[in-house]
């Protein structure tokens, strides 16, 4: 029963954001679209938070408590199911196609999918990479990792949308660029800070994490939104569906890679990550454009921006 529970509640965390994109998409347009792309995803890292921590705390109610927290987190998902049902929506697919053009030429979909599964790692980085170096290689207090955890949420929670309309000005393409080359440069500040003393490596890692979390934050912005700028409106949900399916790929490899290029020592893994990030970084940068726009539909672009 306990698998079974499990099973659903995982389809349901995998179909959730590709659908969720899909509605923000339909309501909301150009760079509107964006930045309710992003405050989506500030709210979601904050509620993550705070269910940590109550999670936490039933913990130490025993089966009773752990049992009515799934009740209530059972009851809050109807809740927010019924929310989503009462949004009337009215797309218009050529209107909406016309309005999110991007004013660059974006890179072919499945280009776009294997770099996915590259810059998704970050997201694992300061959930297992960070606190598997500082413990068990770097042996430093475990609070090093706590702190950096919560400075990433919070960094995403209060930064997510400021960001990302701070980056609006330029195209969503040469953005998600942009995020590649500093999250790999922040994987060459991680491997330069683990070279450091005893007493400065630890301090030198969570600063340099903050880097990684600001990469974290353009990627976060400019991936799910070019997504849906480069996708035609009649496949739009498949095409977040395929995107989410990349995200959720790399989120599976990442774990075992980062363990494996880890037990090779600090160099096999933050220059891995950071040659193989380059490497799609450049691939988002320079793919062939998938056909010439006319030029009245930039014209549009520009005035719907």
């Amino acid at each position: 029963m306990f698998a079974t529970a499990a099973l659903f509640l995982g389809i349901g965390n995998q179909a959730w954001p590709a659908a969720h994109a899909a509605l923000v998409a339909t309501v909301a347009h150009g760079r509107e679209r964006d930045a309710a792309l992003a405050g989506g995803r500030a709210l979601r890292n904050a509620d993550l938070g705070a269910g940590a921590l109550l999670a936490t705390a039933f913990l130490a109610g025993g089966t009773t408590a752990l049992q009515a927290l799934a009740a209530v987190t059972g009851l809050a998902y109807l809740a927010a199911a019924a929310l989503a049902w009462s949004v009337h929506v009215h797309a218009h697919p050529a209107a909406a196609a016309a309005k999110d053009r991007d004013d660059e030429p974006a890179p072919r979909m499945r280009v776009l999918l294997a770099a996915n599964v590259i810059y998704v790692f970050c997201l694992n980085v300061p959930e297992i990479a960070l606190p598997l170096v500082l413990v068990t290689q770097m042996h430093a207090s475990p609070v090093w990792s706590a702190a950096i955890f919560v400075a990433n949420t919070v960094l995403v929670v209060t930064l997510q949308v400021p960001v990302t309309v701070l980056m609006s000005r330029f195209s969503r393409r040469t953005v998600l660029t942009l995020a590649g080359v500093v999250l790999a440069a922040s994987y060459l500040g991680f491997l330069a800070a683990t070279s450091l003393g005893h007493g400065w490596s630890a301090p030198a890692v969570a600063t340099v994490s903050v880097v990684c979390t600001i990469g974290e934050i353009i990627y976060a912005g400019s991936a799910t939104a070019l997504v849906t700028a480069l996708a035609p409106a009649h496949v739009l949900g498949r095409a977040l569906a395929r995107f989410q399916l990349s995200t959720g790929f790399g989120l599976a490899v990442s774990p075992a890679v980062i363990t494996a290029l880890a037990s090779r020592g600090s160099a096999a893994l933050w220059g891995s990550l950071a040659a193989a990030t380059l490497l799609s970084a450049s691939a988002v940068a320079t793919e062939k454009v998938q056909g010439t726009r006319p030029s009245g539909c930039c014209r549009r672009a520009r005035a719907g921006s």
